[in-house]
């Protein structure tokens, strides 16, 4: 027996429930794993309240990392005792969890697991942005918003280390100085000031070669309207909600824009490609051009707590969960 969080109905932090769960051996290609930490992401609040459809009950949670306890038949890479990290559907939440070989990595010992937990989906995210959507080099201009936020800093340091021009958005100017130290160039107070407005000032009128957009609804047209003809808006996001439909004739208007909604399941989709992403992930966090930040901790049975905490756009860098 092991405890998990569950959740049997959608909605507030309310739902989610600590409970006593049995798992099955680990089958065909799996591996049974004693989660040490446990990543903390909007998405979750995406299942838990039915934005994002999904069967119930569930056990939310992409990204975890931690030791090895059983393999499944026909896995030959990883054997018991392994240190690991994974990002998988689901199942996250919990002291114990069964998740696909595929899906794992090995986890360096210079890694910890918390760091691992914390950037497994938000610093695979940012490989794919910045190296795959979107391949930045030296003298681009690119917009980060929410630069803050676990995604954000790890965006603004990997950026800045290509050789970009890094401008990110923040909601407060605490969480200013919190970009600015993880490598943004140029910081805008989003309540404060009209974030287009300010890029033009900010590049001289030159505008941005990409637009990275975790937040959604609320900052979709300003995107649009920091990007240079030609520029690409990233949005991979929906932390004030989904964008809504719009006229493409927009993009034409505004300077032949690209527009992508891309996701990490897809990029991950093949094994070789997932194994080659950890690998410049753990490569750049292990020559220290990208720092995870872990700035709060919150124990499994305060999994609730945790997502209050997201959702109130109060936390900075990365939350994690130790079970």
């Amino acid at each position: 027996m092991a405890k998990a969080i569950r959740l049997h109905r959608t909605g507030g932090p309310e739902v989610l429930q600590l409970e006593e769960v049995t798992l099955p051996a680990p089958g065909p290609g799996q591996l049974l794993l004693r989660n040490r930490a446990i990543g903390l992401n909007f998405i979750d609040t995406y299942f838990r309240t039915g934005l994002y459809p999904a069967p119930l009950p569930i056990t939310l949670g992409n990204e975890s990392a931690g030791e090895v306890l059983a393999v499944g038949p026909e896995v030959g890479e990883f054997k018991p005792g392994d240190r690991v990290a994974v990002v998988a559907a689901h199942g996250a939440y919990a002291e114990e969890r069964i998740v696909p070989a595929a899906a794992t990595v090995a986890l360096p010992d210079d890694i910890s697991y918390e760091a691992a937990a914390s950037m497994m989906l938000k610093g695979l995210t940012a490989e794919y942005l910045l190296h795959r959507t979107y391949k930045v080099k030296p003298g681009d201009i690119i917009l980060v918003h929410a630069a803050a936020g676990g995604t954000g800093t790890i965006l603004c340091q990997w950026g800045k280390a290509l050789g970009a021009t890094v401008i990110g958005t923040a909601g407060s100017r605490e969480k200013a100085e919190i970009a600015r130290a993880h490598g943004a160039d140029h910081v805008i107070l989003y309540r404060d000031e009209d974030i287009a407005a300010r890029v033009k000032e900010i590049t001289g009128g030159k505008l941005c070669d990409v637009v990275y957009d975790g937040v959604g609804k609320d900052t979709f047209m300003a995107s649009l309207d920091s990007l240079k003809p030609f520029g690409l808006l990233a949005s991979f996001g929906n932390a004030s909600g989904a964008v809504e439909a719009f006229n493409l004739g927009i993009l034409a208007a505004k300077g032949s824009l690209y527009v992508t909604r891309p996701t990490l399941n897809t990029h991950t989709a093949r094994r070789e490609t997932l194994v080659e992403m950890a690998k410049n992930l753990f490569g750049a966090v292990g020559s220290g051009k990208v720092t995870v930040s872990v700035n709060a901790r919150f124990a499994l049975k305060d999994a609730a707590d945790a997502h209050r905490a997201l959702e109130s756009r109060g936390t900075t860098g990365s939350t994690v969960i130790i079970p």
